[in-house]
């Protein structure tokens, strides 16, 4: 049998963008306080008994919302091309993610990203 550890956190970032094409409020310029949800998956521990620091999870997780803090969404790739809606959000923190994180034992497994204290999407690949 086989065992995971799943291990999460928090952090957020503030943006603005437009929804391009959308038919209502949504197609005017407007901001969110996002908050970020990184799970990552360890299938073994090291000899400190971690699956990876949770500060190197945090570390990772800032640099990429720093690309996207207090900035029009809009003008960044790749949402200058794509809609920066929730679930693009999410899936663009999955990848870059996988790039800084992923090792023999270490992958993130999902990212959640929440546009509201109450609406949320959940982003995650199969293996």
């Amino acid at each position: 049998m086989s065992s995971h550890h799943c291990l999460k956190i928090v952090t957020d970032f503030a943006s603005a963008h437009t929804l391009r094409d959308y038919p209502g409020d949504c197609s005017r310029m407007h901001g969110h306080n996002w908050k970020v949800e990184v799970e990552v998956t360890a299938t073994k521990l090291d000899d400190v008994g971690m699956g990876i620091d949770f500060k190197k999870i945090k570390k990772a997780t800032r640099e990429v919302a720093e690309r996207l803090d207090h900035r029009y969404l809009n003008d960044i790739k790749p949402f200058d091309e794509i809609n920066p809606t929730a679930e693009n959000l999410a899936a663009y923190f999955y990848r870059e993610l996988t790039t800084l994180l992923n090792g023999p034992h270490v992958s993130v497994s999902a990212v959640t990203m929440w546009e509201t204290e109450r609406a949320c999407v959940r982003y995650s690949e199969d293996a």
